[in-house]
């Protein structure tokens, strides 16, 4: 059984002044628009099973309006639940106390936000060593653990400069150094890139998965972005209306999308860029050929196995250990954007 750091189950939220009155009418499969037009509430969450394992980065994504930041929003408890529960290494983070819940946002999690969030009376050094002073450290010992983490992403130097001095890119760095100077084994990052321009978004991506191969969180990402999703996503979780549509590893999403939903949102992905040699491969298999690693992209793959003896291929795990065959018609047929969604269990040859 794969472990969890956090387990959401059965998790509804509802806005409204009666909203426990109306959980039977939703459980009962009552649609958002019937619940707003019938009894003026709003369904912000339907039935949320999602697991988020230690150490990687989750994705949760979707339209406006799906629920994403909702969510989110439920794991540090920022809003409270109509029904459900949020386990925490096992604990249940809607039972804490309220000593209990300050104890796990001062220690345990941390939180970046869209729209950087800083105080814009406070220097950087001031802003990235907040979290540090909440958690009772003194000032200047909070800034001084605060100032590797400014160098790590780039500020050093800027210390005493003001938020308004900065751009965009470089306030959402201050954010991240001030959620990674309190050591929070869980970082919650609520679309924290969609207000910068493509090219610093990039920037910070880079950042951020260069933070994570050494620093190992455990993250849950919010994004609106398939293709931001698809590169920083080890899990991904699609919400539509609050409940969720589909949820798994990028190259399942990809390969069998499950709805005519999910296939518009990644029906114009650059498949060769995203689809991996182990998806598309034949297990088991062993061929005449050159080895190719599992995690090779097709448009890496592409040319090697053209190249290669009758184009063919084996595809070898991390270890260099054989696990299957690759051939060239299974790298194009993958590469090949699908006429319709509901292929589910199509196998490439």
């Amino acid at each position: 059984m794969a472990e969890v750091k956090i387990g959401i189950e059965g998790l509804y939220k509802i806005f409204g002044p009666r909203a426990q009155s109306v959980m039977e009418d939703v459980r009962g499969g009552m649609s958002k628009q019937e619940l707003l037009e019938r009894h003026d509430h709003v369904l912000g969450l339907k039935d949320i099973n999602v697991d988020v394992a230690p150490r990687e980065i989750s994705v949760i994504m979707g339209l406006s309006g799906s629920g994403k930041s909702t969510l989110i929003r439920h794991i540090n408890r920022l809003i409270e639940p109509t029904s459900g529960r949020i386990l925490v290494d096992g604990q249940d983070v809607l039972a804490m106390t309220r000593e209990e819940l300050i104890e796990f946002r001062r220690h345990r999690v941390s939180m970046v936000f869209q729209r950087f969030g800083l105080h814009v009376h406070k220097t950087v050094a001031e802003n990235a060593a907040y979290g540090l002073v909440i958690q009772g450290v003194s000032v200047g010992q909070a800034k001084e653990q605060s100032r590797k983490w400014l160098d790590r992403v780039g500020l050093s130097g800027f210390e005493n400069h003001y938020p308004s001095q900065l751009s965009g890119g470089m306030q959402q760095r201050v954010g991240l150094a001030r959620a990674l100077a309190t050591d929070a084994e869980i970082l919650l990052m609520d679309e924290p890139f969609s207000a910068l321009d493509p090219l610093i978004r990039t920037d910070m991506q880079d950042v951020l998965l260069g933070l994570q191969e050494e620093l190992n969180k455990t993250l849950v990402f919010i994004t609106h972005d398939l293709d931001e999703a698809l590169r920083l996503g080890e899990s991904i979780a699609i919400l539509r209306d609050g409940a969720v549509i589909q949820q798994g590893n990028p190259q399942d999403i990809i390969l069998h999308p499950a709805d005519d939903y999910i296939f518009d949102f990644v029906k114009d992905i650059n498949r060769s860029r995203v689809i991996e040699a182990k998806s598309v491969m034949t297990p088991g298999e062993s061929v005449d050929g050159p080895s190719l690693p599992h995690d090779l992209v097709l448009e890496e793959a592409l040319p090697i196995v053209s190249a290669a003896k009758l184009n063919q291929a084996n595809v070898v795990d991390a270890d260099g250990q054989a696990i299957g065959s690759i051939r060239l018609g299974q790298i194009v047929a993958g590469i090949a954007r699908p006429a319709e969604s509901g292929d589910q269990g199509e196998r490439y040859r």
